[in-house]
Parts: C-alpha cells; structure tokens; sequence
C-alpha cells in the first residue's frame, strides 16, 4: 500500500490509478472500521486525517480529470481540517528515488522526474507563486545559485510542504495570468473575461496545455493541484 506525497502529475497511470484505489481502500478503513490494511503504516499516518485524504483524493482527482479519466467516487472525510500527516514514510527525495527506480523501464508521469533542484523548481514555481510570494523569490534565488545534493534534497521537502497550504486568494489570480500567458494566443474568445474568472482561465488554460502540447505548462505542478483547491 502507498499513498504519495509526491504530486500525482509524476504518476504514470498504473500508479496514478494504483494510489486512487489504495486510498479508498484506507477511507473503507476510516469509515467502515475494516481491518484489511488497518495496521500498515501508510494507513496509521493517514488513520486521523480525514480531511487531508479528502484533499489527496482531490489531487488524484484533478490529475486524473487533466488525463482523461473520470471520478465518480468522492471523499467526504472532514478530520482535523487543514492538517497532513507529520510523519513520512519515506522522505519526499527518498519517494522520487523509488519512483525512478520503479519507472525505470515504464512509462513515466505527466511531469518528468526532477534530475536536481533547477528542475524540480521549475516544475513547481506557479505552484508556490499561488501561495508564497516571499518564498517564491527567495527558493528562486537559492535555486539559482546552489545544485548540491543536499538544498535538492531540501528543496524536495520545503516544496510538498508547500504545496500543502492552499492558495493564497490575493495571489492565485497572477499565477493563473502567469500560466494564461503560455496559451492565450490560441483562444479565440474574450480574453478580458477570462483574466477576471479564475477557475474560467484555469480550466481554459489546463485544455488547450493540452490541445497545443504547451510543453512548460504539461511539466507543471500546477496544471492539476490548482483545480483541486477553492480557487474562486
């Protein structure tokens, strides 16, 4: 049993759909006290965070939604609202180490696996800038400067925590015109309407990244995770 703290966009499907399953799996053991699983670790560290698994399964959600998929199966879990589990499993740069190794002769994810911390900021800067701006400029500058090992391995915990907090409601609207940007040009309609409609200018930007193949926006953190938060 596995449930990721990695984004779902470095899924490949079997594991994308793999984890969907698993986490029902531990809101059955929530809500129906089944034993099945109920003393694995994985489960234990999610056992009392109802909501956070609601907030994982929304995050699986959005990410399956971006591929094609449909989920008819939501989570109404609701414990100790705004809070994750303190403990891992495995670190979050130990879990894309296990990916990389498990996908080695798979298909990958959506976003490509992070080869050191210019990438993985890269993959995950709309992310932060929606929530963060001080830490937006600041992991900006320390990206740009160090590529050790260690501020990679840092780097993959400050962002998942990050990623944790939901988005800042002065500040998501500049990251969506940021992201808006790669692929107004190819819409037709009134744009002016849509820089004033978040979840318009979201949704509008997730299908023609895809349509177009907007490369940047496709490795991007943000093109699922932002659709699972209230971004109105």
């Amino acid at each position: 049993m596995r449930i990721w703290d990695l984004n779902p966009g470095y899924l490949n499907r079997q594991s994308l759909l793999g984890e969907h399953r698993e986490l029902h799996g531990i809101v059955s053991i929530i809500k129906n006290n089944k034993k099945g699983y109920s003393r694995h670790p994985e489960t234990i560290r999610w056992l009392q965070h109802g909501w956070a698994v609601r907030q994982r399964h929304q995050l699986l959600k959005s990410e399956m939604e971006l591929r094609g998929y449909q989920d008819k199966s939501p989570v109404n879990l609701r414990a100790k609202p705004n809070q994750w589990p303190d403990t891992f499993i495995d670190s979050p740069y130990q879990q894309f180490q296990i990916v990389k190794k498990k996908y080695e002769h798979l298909e990958w994810g959506r976003i490509p696996l992070p080869k050191n911390a210019q990438e993985l900021w890269a993959q995950h800067k709309y992310s932060v800038m929606a929530r963060d701006i001080a830490a937006y400029k600041r992991i900006g500058k320390e990206v740009a400067k160090n590529n050790s090992k260690q501020f990679f391995e840092a780097l993959c915990l400050e962002l998942t925590l990050l990623l944790r907090q939901s988005p800042n409601p002065k500040l998501i609207n500049n990251a969506l015109q940021h992201m808006w940007g790669y692929v107004s040009d190819y819409y037709d309609g009134d744009k002016a309407s849509v820089i004033n409609n978040n979840s318009k200018m979201l949704k509008l930007t997730r299908q023609l990244s895809i349509e177009h193949q907007v490369t940047y926006l496709l490795h991007s953190t943000a093109l699922s995770e932002l659709d699972s938060w209230n971004i109105d």
